[in-house]
């Protein structure tokens, strides 16, 4: 199961491959060509998924994705308690 700050109260199934390799130059234009394996190969992908615009949720079954319809849009409209500071696209003006 795969879970997010961003979307609090939520744990699904997500598939995702379980070996990627990397190939990246760092800031002093070093290269590197690394292999991760299991759980974080896992994150590396969360985390890219996020840069992409990309929420775990996007990744879900269509079925699961109605059954937490309900869910999502409370988040969106912020009708949750986080004990952190978000944005909560849906919701109105006055409240954060």
């Amino acid at each position: 199961n795969e879970a997010c700050f961003i979307i609090t109260d939520i744990q699904e199934h997500v598939s995702r491959k379980p070996n990627i390799r990397i190939q990246y130059y760092n800031q002093n234009w070093e290269f590197f060509d690394e292999n991760y394996t299991s759980v974080m190969a896992r994150i590396i992908l969360h985390e890219y998924d996020h840069l992409e615009g990309v929420l775990f949720v996007d990744r879900v079954s269509n079925i699961r994705k109605v059954l937490l319809k309900r869910k999502l849009q409370d988040i969106s409209k912020g009708d949750i308690d986080v004990a952190y500071k978000m944005i909560f696209p849906m919701q109105k003006k006055g409240r954060r």
